[in-house]
């Protein structure tokens, strides 16, 4: 039974850099055990937003709990997919060794992964279906491959929150429908997901709820809430349109399109 803590819990939020506020007025209880869907344009601010959930953006108005803590506390609990997250690419790391990276802030840098640490990556790697490459050099694997050993690296800690950011750009249909089906696994196991993405097709068949945000009306103004609710609630031609600033959106199979974008 999902808990009665909310995964992340916003009243009058703002999230910003170094006294600039890039998104503000979020108010929103996330239900635990709920797949939360971000949508909105470019600058509307859902990385700042997931990287003030993990308190590496200011929060400067406002209040944030996650899992009933404050996000630094909580931090050891959620797991996260940045968005083009290319550290790893260079370095002279197998596949193995990149998702064992995950175990370091439980464990410290200096600590010995032992045989419970080493038990927990082979299942991360199993768990989205890269067991058979874990001694491959992390940066000769695909694009896809990549993105799925990222995605092990957050799960090899156990976490109760997941934040993917963008996790679907550029990866071909067998890679997408592989992440597809480990969100909606995620999920079945009970733990929150927030994912941000332009996709409806992900939020229609993995999301329960929707945070539709909205750029500012100037480049210096932050993003806003547009819509928060369940995804049959929330996601509606209006709320996208009005999101997305244009009142000719549509809302076709995959992604949001405007007139704009097909111009």
């Amino acid at each position: 039974m999902p808990s009665a803590v909310p995964a992340v819990s916003l009243r009058d939020a703002a999230f910003g850099y170094e006294g600039r506020t890039r998104v503000a007025g979020l108010t929103a209880d996330f239900p635990a055990g709920s797949a939360v869907a971000l949508i909105g344009p470019n600058g509307s601010g859902k990385s700042t937003l997931l990287r003030g959930v993990l308190g590496l953006a200011d929060l400067t108005a406002g209040g944030v709990r996650v899992l009933g803590e404050s996000p630094a506390r909580a931090r050891r609990w959620v797991g996260s997919l940045p968005q083009a997250d290319t550290r790893d690419v260079e370095l002279p790391i197998t596949l193995r060794q990149a998702v064992t990276m995950g175990l370091y802030r439980s464990l410290g840098p200096l600590r010995p992964v032992g045989r419970e640490g080493r038990r927990a990556v082979d299942a991360a790697l199993e768990h989205v279906g890269l067991g058979g490459l874990a001694g491959r050099r992390f940066g000769e694997l695909s694009g896809g491959q990549q993105q799925r050993g990222i995605l092990a690296r957050a799960l090899v800690s156990d976490p109760k929150l997941l934040l993917l950011d963008e996790p679907f750009n550029g990866l071909d249909r067998e890679n997408r429908e592989v992440l597809l089906g480990l969100v909606r696994e995620l999920r079945a196991e009970g733990r929150s997901v927030i994912v941000s993405t332009h996709d409806l097709e992900i939020a229609r068949e993995t999301c329960t709820h929707v945070l539709l945000l909205s750029s500012g009306h100037s480049d210096d103004a932050p993003g806003h809430p547009a819509a928060f609710g369940p995804l049959d609630e929330a996601l509606t031609l209006e709320a996208v349109a009005h999101a997305f600033q244009d009142a000719t959106v549509e809302l076709d199979h995959h992604t949001v399109t405007t007139s704009r974008e097909t111009e």
